[in-house]
């Protein structure tokens, strides 16, 4: 067993699902302001994984707008708690800065009926 696990300090459920998102940014090194648009990983409670063509830098402070097939959702300051950066799918794992009723109400729960009908939905093929 490895030591150097860290500890998950996650809470509440995520859920795997893909929502449009645009993040936006002002790049440290540029000085460019920078617009990116992603989808979802998943959706937790107090933040997202999300896939952005371009990432930020590990803690930057962006703005995160998350949609779904009608309107948007969202609008929420984040910071960039890590990035995954494979090059075929670069990731950025987002917390929110404040707790937020619109983030859990309008996205997290949305995520959840938008998984559970992706749940439900998964064997229809066969």
């Amino acid at each position: 067993m490895s030591r150097n696990t860290m500890p998950d300090h996650r809470t509440g459920q995520r859920f795997v699902v893909a929502m449009p998102v645009q993040a936006e940014w002002d790049d440290a090194s540029s000085g460019k302001h920078v617009i990116a648009e992603g989808e979802t990983e998943n959706v937790g409670p107090d933040g997202a994984l999300v896939h952005l063509p371009q990432l930020p830098r590990v803690g930057d402070r962006i703005t995160l707008v998350v949609r779904d097939a009608k309107e948007q959702l969202a609008r929420v300051a984040v910071e960039v708690l890590r990035l995954e950066r494979n090059p075929g799918h670069p990731l950025a794992a987002l917390q929110l800065l404040k707790a937020s009723a619109e983030w859990r109400g309008r996205v997290w729960e949305t995520a959840g009926v938008l998984a559970s009908t992706a749940d439900e939905n998964e064997f229809d093929d066969f």
